[in-house]
């Protein structure tokens, strides 16, 4: 790869970061001016937003090299609704599962329904970034046979799915620690490699590596 290359992936890279800040501003505001842990009603309200952006993100991915703020902004107009849809349904279901955790925590019930919880959570997650892949690469699937499909082929290719999963826990944490940082610089890389995982994951319904 030669210096002229590197430096497109590079700028890419960060203007997809950029973007990806702005359609998400409204969270990304809360992650950095506030404590989550204190302000954690405001990021369930703002977390669907994520979903139309991360699937601009996986198109501008997909669609490498062409025009960034174009793809991006056109794959957000298009995916908005199923994936604002998608992240909604994602984030009430999580909400739930956390409030089941937090009253199933040192009770003896808690012993046998905590790791179904922990379990329940997983495959939310997993089909959800599916999902979004899916709407990246067929935006006009129904979401129905999207999710579908990509909570059977998550738990049948459960050990791509635990890297993804992997991929998104250190993004987290990053963004916990130095949240500049993760939405700076980290972001795009580490959901190069979501995507990436994600769409071989795919394979199986037509997706190509």
């Amino acid at each position: 790869m030669n210096a002229g290359r590197i430096f497109e992936a590079v700028h890419t890279a960060l203007l997809t970061n950029l973007l990806l800040a702005i359609a998400c501003a409204p969270l990304v505001l809360v992650v950095l001016t506030t404590d989550p842990s204190r302000t954690w009603p405001l990021l369930v309200l703002f977390a669907p937003l994520a979903g139309p952006a991360l699937v601009a993100v996986f198109t501008v991915l997909k669609s490498y090299p062409s025009p960034v703020v174009k793809v991006f902004w056109t794959a957000w107009r298009t995916s908005a609704r199923p994936a604002l849809a998608t992240g909604t349904v994602a984030t009430v279901a999580l909400l739930v599962l956390g409030v089941d955790a937090r009253w199933a925590w040192g009770r003896p019930v808690g012993a046998v329904v905590l790791p179904m919880i922990v379990v329940a959570m997983t495959l939310l997650v997993i089909t959800t970034l599916l999902v979004l892949v899916v709407l990246a690469e067929r935006p006009e699937a129904r979401l129905r046979d999207a999710a579908r499909a990509a909570l059977y082929l998550g738990v049948r290719r459960w050990y791509l799915s635990l890297f993804s999963l992997f991929a998104l826990v250190l993004f987290e944490a990053l963004l916990a620690a130095r949240p500049a940082i993760a939405i700076g610089v980290v972001a795009s890389p580490l959901l190069y490699v979501v995507w990436a995982n994600s769409r071989f994951t795919l394979t199986p319904i037509g997706r190509t590596p």
